[in-house]
């Protein structure tokens, strides 16, 4: 390797951690070992509707196609998780759980400056050309970052690093610059199948194989619809995300914390109170959850979830914040909240279920109402020793 390569990529990978990134590794532009295996998956439609993945296929699997001459990928890690631990609050079925990724500042601005910072550095002493994404850009992301020695694919598909564990963000910078590339490193899971067999909606079809479609996160993040209702329940009380398979790797017991402020918890967020949630005006969501992953939900898919929830807590309870949801202006909360009724049953929810129906002038969640009026659950299995708090 060029000794100049050499240099330059050394200066590079200290500019990196100057920045804050924990962790830095350049992958070569060269065919995907994974690329059929990726083109395998989404015709199986396991990307659920994320459309943007088939739609970019071609770049994703040809980053020359997104930066003309790129010779190297500068993949970079920041770890998110703080030294906060989740409350045992979160195991209450009245609150709702939020991933701790999203329990702080939206990581795409942070990591978006420092990424624009770092390839405008190699631009500026490489004379190169470069491109950088969180995210957000048509790269495959694991499999780059894979190749340039950040970790290895976990069996639930997730990037795994000896010191960093899982909770970590990745970015890339494509570009033109002539770097040496780092070496691939082994995997480490063994036998080891904790995150498969822990997985509510059993989202992992075989070791290394995520269905979307069946995952928590895609669920309540990127479906941006109703949630199927064989899988409602298996989704608990989860809001905003899932992060079951890594907490129960062994990668993670002792893995590092990040120390950045940005991602220190935000009031309540760490185990949500779910009637509170189930009032939010638009305002308020706004305002409360403004510059927060939680955003990409927007009030109605977070309502949605959350009246998920409050029905798989089975208390007479929830009820009452329920009530709020069946005058929800966006028919996609009022239809999952009849289901969430239904779920809760009892005389009290069939006459909400009657009265909202008698109103109720949009066919789709008139549909959920009817399904929801048709089987009661048995009132036996009642939570009833829960509080509703707000």
């Amino acid at each position: 390797m060029d000794r100049a390569v050499q240099d330059l990529t050394s200066r590079l990978k200290v500019r990196a951690l100057e920045l804050g990134f924990d962790a830095v590794g350049v992958a070569p532009v060269a065919p995907y070992d994974h690329a059929d295996a990726f083109r395998r998956w989404l015709d199986a439609g396991m990307h659920g509707e994320m459309a943007y993945m088939p739609r970019t296929l071609d770049k994703r699997l040809d980053p020359e196609r997104v930066v003309p001459g790129a010779q190297s990928i500068v993949c970079l890690a920041t770890l998110y998780r703080t030294s906060t631990e989740r409350p045992p609050e979160h195991a209450i079925p009245s609150r709702g759980i939020v991933s701790c990724y999203a329990w702080g500042d939206d990581y795409h601005e942070l990591l978006g400056a420092r990424t624009e910072e770092l390839a405008a550095w190699i631009d500026q002493n490489a004379g190169a050309t470069s491109r950088a994404y969180v995210d957000s850009g048509p790269v495959l992301e694991r499999e780059a970052a894979a190749r340039a020695g950040i970790g290895w694919f976990g069996k639930n598909t997730m990037l795994l690093n000896r010191r960093m564990g899982s909770y970590f963000f990745l970015s890339e910078i494509i570009t033109t610059a002539a770097l040496e590339p780092d070496s691939p490193t082994t995997d480490h899971c063994g036998s080891c199948r904790r995150c498969l067999d822990a997985c509510p909606t059993q989202a992992f079809p075989e070791p290394y194989v995520l269905d979307a479609r069946r995952c928590i996160s895609y669920l309540t993040i990127e479906l941006k619809g109703e949630v199927p209702e064989p899988l409602r329940e298996a989704v608990g009380n989860h809001v905003f995300g899932c992060d079951i398979c890594q907490e129960v790797c062994p990668w993670n017991r002792k893995a590092a914390r990040t120390g950045e402020s940005a991602f220190v918890p935000r009031p309540g967020l760490t185990a949500a109170k779910l009637a509170s949630l189930m009032s939010m005006a638009e305002d308020a969501f706004q305002k409360v959850f403004q510059n927060s992953p939680i955003m990409r939900a927007k009030r109605r898919g977070l309502l949605r979830n959350v009246a998920i929830a409050l029905g798989n807590t089975r208390n007479p309870k929830a009820l009452e914040p329920l009530t709020v949801g069946l005058e929800d202006p966006e028919p996609l909360v009022r239809s999952h909240v009849a289901w969430a009724i239904g779920r809760i049953g009892g005389k009290k929810a069939r006459a909400m279920l009657r009265a909202a129906a008698s109103r109720e002038r949009d066919d789709s969640v008139l549909a959920s109402i009817r399904r929801a009026l048709g089987v009661q659950p048995d009132p036996s299995s009642h939570a009833g020793n829960d509080t509703m708090d707000r």
